[in-house]
C-alpha cells in the first residue's frame, strides 16, 4: 500500500531565481513595516534578479499567516499590483501555516503544468512582531463584568485545541518518543547557530538577501505604499539573530516546561521577512534564454498525529522518495525547518538522516521562522548549496501545526 498523502509531480517547471529580505529579531527595525511591503520589496527584486519583465508573470501566489495591518485581505493582489504584474493577473493566498512557503511553489507549479500561466511570482511574507492582540468575542459589545476577551494572537495560535498542546509540548512529545536529551538538543542548536554565523562570515547567505532601505512603490493610478525605516537606520542588510552560541550558554537557560528539552535557545526564533522567487515553464525557460536556479520535481504533503506534529517532514519526504523512485543517499542536501531543535532531530533520527547533510547553512534556530516566508527561503537556500556544492537533488521540508507535513524535491540543472 502506497503511503497516504497527496504527490505532485512537476516535468518542467523551473525557479528561475529567488531573494529574500534580512530576517529581523521581532520587535527589530523592520517591526514597524507591514508584510505587504516586505514581500513587495522581495519580490520586485526576485523579479529584477531574473531578468523576467512583470508584464510575463501570469499568477501571482502569496502567502502570510498572521494579519500586520487593516489591509491582510488584499495582501497578494498588492504585491502583485506594487511588483508591476499586469493589472489583468490574478492574485491568490494561500496558507498552511508553517509549510506555507512550500504550498506556494506547489501551487504554482499546478498553474504552470496546467497551461494557466508561463510564469509565475510566489511570494511569502511575514511580521511576527504585528501579530495583533485580538478579540473575537465583542462583536456584540461588552458585559458588564464579563471577560474582554482580547489576547496575543501569536501565543494563543500556538495552541492546538484539537489535541490540548501547545507546539513546544508537541516537540517535547517527540523528545521522550525518540529518546532525545536536552544535551544533544542544545548541541545542534550551538550547531545551528555556528553555521548561520559562517554562512554570513563567507557571504553565503548574503548571495540571498536583498538589503531593505527606505524606498516607495508607486503603480500609475494607485496610491503609493513603501518602506520607512526609523530613527538613523538606513539600510538593514544581515540577519539579525545568528550569533555563536556554546553549548555551555544555552544549557543555563531554563527549559518552557519542567524537565523539558526545549528552551528558548533551541528553538526557532521570532523575525519579521519577506522572501519571493520567479517559477516558470520550460518553455518560457527556453525561449527567453533564462538561467534556472533548479527544477522542481515533486511536492508531497501529508497528515500526522497533532500531537507529534514535528515528526511530519519524515513521512512526507518519504512519500516524495516512494513516488519519484529515489532513495535517502540520492539527496545531496536538506533544508528541513528547525521549529524546535528536538522536533527535528526527531525527523533526523525516524529517517536515518546524514547530520552532514542538513541545514548546512544553520537553520531557523540561528536564522528564524516567519511562517509564510519560511518554505520559500528554504526552498531558495537548498537550490543555492545544490548549485554551489554540486548536488544533483535537494528537499526542503516543515512541519505544520495541526498534524501535517510538506517537502518538494529539486533538481539542479547542471548536474547530469
Amino acid at each position: 500500500m502506497k503511503n497516504k498523502g497527496f504527490f505532485n509531480a512537476f516535468d518542467d517547471v523551473w525557479i528561475l531565481d529567488g531573494v529574500r529580505t534580512p530576517m529581523v529579531d521581532y520587535c527589530g527595525v523592520l517591526g514597524h513595516i507591514s508584510p505587504t511591503d516586505l514581500g513587495i520589496k522581495a519580490a520586485r527584486e526576485a523579479l529584477k534578479r531574473t531578468g523576467v519583465p512583470a508584464s510575463d508573470i501570469g499568477s501571482v501566489v502569496c502567502g502570510n499567516m498572521a494579519p500586520g495591518d487593516f489591509d491582510q485581505f488584499f495582501l497578494p493582489r498588492h504585491i502583485g499590483l506594487y511588483a508591476g504584474v499586469p493589472v489583468e493577473v490574478p492574485a491568490i493566498m494561500a496558507q498552511r501555516i508553517c509549510g506555507t512557503g512550500f504550498e506556494l511553489f506547489r501551487q504554482a507549479g499546478e498553474h504552470i503544468q496546467s497551461g494557466a500561466c508561463e510564469a509565475a511570482l510566489v511570494v511569502g511574507t511575514e511580521s511576527m512582531t504585528r501579530n495583533p492582540i485580538a478579540s473575537f468575542d465583542n462583536r456584540t459589545g461588552f458585559k458588564l463584568g464579563a471577560p474582554v476577551g482580547f489576547k496575543d494572537y501569536m501565543w494563543e495560535a500556538l495552541k492546538d485545541p484539537a489535541a490540548g498542546i501547545n507546539m513546544i509540548q508537541t516537540a517535547e512529545n517527540l523528545a521522550r518518543k525518540y529518546g532525545i536529551t536536552r544535551e544533544q538538543v542544545d548541541e545542534f542548536a550551538s550547531s545551528s547557530f555556528a553555521k548561520a554565523v559562517a554562512a554570513q562570515e563567507n557571504g553565503f547567505l548574503a548571495g540571498e538577501i536583498v538589503p531593505v532601505i527606505t524606498e516607495k512603490f508607486e503603480v500609475e493610478g494607485y496610491k503609493p505604499r513603501g518602506i520607512r525605516l526609523q530613527g538613523k537606520v538606513t539600510e538593514v542588510a544581515k540577519d539579525t539573530h545568528p550569533r555563536i552560541s556554546p553549548v555551555e550558554v544555552l544549557a543555563k537557560l531554563r527549559s518552557v516546561f519542567e524537565d523539558g528539552v526545549q528552551t528558548g535557545g533551541n528553538s526557532s526564533a521570532l523575525v519579521d521577512a519577506a522572501a519571493a522567487a520567479v517559477v516558470a515553464s520550460g518553455d518560457y525557460r527556453k525561449a527567453s534564454g533564462k538561467a534556472a536556479l533548479a527544477r522542481v520535481v515533486g511536492a508531497a504533503a501529508v497528515g500526522v498525529p497533532p500531537e507529534i506534529m514535528g515528526i511530519g517532514p519524515a513521512p512526507a519526504i518519504r512519500l516524495l522518495l516512494e513516488r519519484t523512485g529515489l532513495k535517502l543517499d540520492d539527496i545531496g542536501c536538506f533544508e528541513i525547518n528547525e521549529a524546535q531543535g528536538a522536533q527535528t532531530l526527531a525527523v533526523a533520527r525516524e529517517l536515518g538522516l546524514d547530520l552532514a547533510k542538513l541545514n548546512v547553512n544553520g537553520g531557523a534556530i540561528a536564522l528564524g521562522h516567519p511562517l509564510a516566508a519560511t518554505g520559500v527561503r528554504l526552498t531558495i537556500t537548498v537550490a543555492r548549496e545544490m548549485q554551489r556544492a554540486g548536488h544533483k537533488y535537494g528537499i526542503s521540508s516543515a512541519c505544520v501545526g495541526g498534524g501535517q507535513g510538506i517537502a518538494l524535491l529539486l533538481e539542479n540543472p547542471a548536474v547530469a
